[in-house]
């Protein structure tokens, strides 16, 4: 016996869920632009290798951005006969593009501070860069918190990622701003700013990181953890003539539950009676189960062994 789960009441429907990944992103897409020409113009005017590398940290925001925009119009379209489980690993795949973007800039800007750092600066870093990296901070960190609040609200890993990508953005400005203020009170600290740099471009990869293996995990459809199986065990055992809870299987599409599991009732019980069950232990993990998306129960006679 199968049981499918339909719409709980009160979710956000998907064209609801993509308005609002939509407006966010947009949004996010707008400021990281901004961020990135005042950074890049206050880091050449300043003289700082730290916050020109920062810049173009905000600017491979816009990357991400993009790949969330494309993104949302595919995964939350329905199942249809090509994809009957749906498009939501779209979304994975997107999820983990961006953390491969991220660690590409990490990487790169990495390499260039170790190989200029032997390299003259024009100048030492001005207060115009300092003020730079400081508007970041507090932009990137204001936008984090709206994205993710949104990427919770719509269930989107994509969009929590890229969430990240902007908190990571206001983490690596940090060690910008620390490194032109040290040399600005410390001149002869020139070494600073590349030491800042390669702070930042850590930053950048640690996301990714983070990024990255959830989602591939996901791809490779790792199941939910040992704790969370013997949950969703005791869930369906809770329910009335439920005798027995085996070969339970999960996996994760789109960052929600997916789960396949086996029930053992009375087999004196009626076809009508049995249907019920199933669709009684199908309800329970949907609503009290770690962010269930479907259910598929087999019913079974229960036998003494």
């Amino acid at each position: 016996m199968a049981a499918q789960a339909d719409n709980h009441s009160g979710e956000l429907t998907p064209e609801q869920q993509a308005a609002g990944v939509r407006t966010v992103t947009w949004a996010g897409m707008a400021v990281n632009i901004g961020l990135s020409i005042v950074k890049l113009v206050c880091g050449i005017l300043g003289h700082s290798q730290a916050v020109v590398a920062d810049a173009v940290h905000s600017l491979s925001d816009c990357a991400t951005d993009i790949a969330v925009l494309v993104g949302v119009e595919y995964w939350n379209k329905p199942p249809d006969q090509c994809h009957p489980h749906g498009h939501r690993r779209i979304e994975t795949v997107v999820t983990v593009a961006i953390g491969l973007m991220l660690a590409a800039v990490a990487v790169g800007l990495a390499y260039n501070s170790v190989v200029t750092w032997q390299k003259p600066h024009t100048g030492l870093p001005g207060v115009i860069a300092l003020v730079a990296a400081g508007v970041s901070i507090v932009a990137k960190e204001i936008l984090y918190h709206w994205t993710v609040a949104v990427g919770r609200r719509v269930k989107s890993k994509a969009v929590i990622a890229n969430a990240w990508h902007h908190r990571s953005d206001a983490f690596s400005s940090i060690p910008a701003f620390i490194a032109v203020g040290g040399t600005l009170l410390m001149p002869a600290w020139f070494w600073l700013d590349h030491i800042g740099a390669i702070v930042v471009s850590l930053f950048i990869l640690y996301a990714a990181y983070g990024i990255i293996r959830p989602a591939f995990n996901e791809l490779i459809d790792t199941g939910a953890a040992r704790a969370t199986c013997l949950r969703l065990e005791q869930l369906a055992l809770s329910v009335p003539e439920v005798q027995s809870v085996h070969d339970l299987r999960t996996r994760f599409q789109g960052g929600r539950l997916h789960i396949d599991l086996h029930v053992q009732v009375d087999p004196a019980l009626s076809v009508h009676r049995g249907h019920e069950i199933a669709a009684a232990v199908k309800y329970k993990l949907l609503r009290e189960g770690p962010d269930v998306a479907d259910v598929l129960v087999h019913l079974e006679p229960f036998e003494e062994m």
